[in-house]
């Protein structure tokens, strides 16, 4: 007999954090007996609600907010990347952008069962390919790739109902206490916050299979 577990993942497109706590799951998830099978449900988060349409640089904000050389801060996490397999420089993607259109696709992307694809390419291409994932022509290409044609992509993004539903959902992860992605709920019982080290979620979704969310 198969056995499950869901998972909710909350995350921004545009959250390097999010690579790594996505990169560790899924080893976690590879290392489970044959018969568990894992759904992971992608959820909109933003990182930065406040972006601007034509995004700003990052390294910018970070001086003017820390102070400091964003050097500094870029190191932790591309060196927990590359413990995680995600070989990450930041300095190459030095623009961040609105992420509703690229959300909009990947929640779209749940019934045609290429959500976790499509969502991490969109990550991939921002991140690996420094690729403007706010555009058009962007999310269209990505999206052709993960089931969908192409005027099913761009009607997607320009569809203000959808658009409108990404934002609400969105909206709704920050008013349930989320501050921060990425953030994992297991079997609707318990949560993770960050990119936990390996063996947590290895830890976590042993709890989550056997009924044992209260240790």
């Amino acid at each position: 007999m198969t056995r499950s577990i869901k998972v909710d993942f909350f995350t921004d497109i545009v959250c390097p954090w999010c690579l790594v706590g996505v990169a560790r799951l899924d080893t976690a998830i590879a290392a489970l007996p044959d018969d568990v099978t894992v759904d992971v449900e992608v959820h909109p988060f933003y990182l930065d609600p406040n972006t601007p349409p034509e995004g700003y640089d990052v390294a910018e904000m970070l001086r003017a907010k820390y102070g400091r050389d964003p050097r500094e801060m870029w190191e932790r996490v591309e060196s927990e990347a590359k413990k995680a397999g995600v070989d990450l420089d930041l300095s190459k993607q030095p623009r961040t952008f609105p992420t509703q259109k690229g959300h909009t696709l990947v929640r779209l992307a749940r019934e045609k069962g290429t959500q976790r694809t499509l969502s991490k390419a969109l990550a991939d291409a921002y991140f690996l390919d420094h690729r403007q994932v706010n555009d058009e022509e962007v999310l269209v290409d990505i999206a052709t790739k993960h089931g969908f044609s192409a005027a099913e992509a761009s009607a997607a993004i320009h569809n203000k109902k959808e658009l409108a539903i990404s934002h609400e959902q969105a909206v709704w992860a920050a008013q349930q206490g989320i501050r921060g992605v990425p953030f994992f709920v297991f079997a609707n019982q318990f949560a993770l916050s960050g990119a936990q080290p390996q063996e947590v979620f290895e830890m976590a979704l042993d709890k989550a299979l056997n009924g044992d969310a209260a240790a």
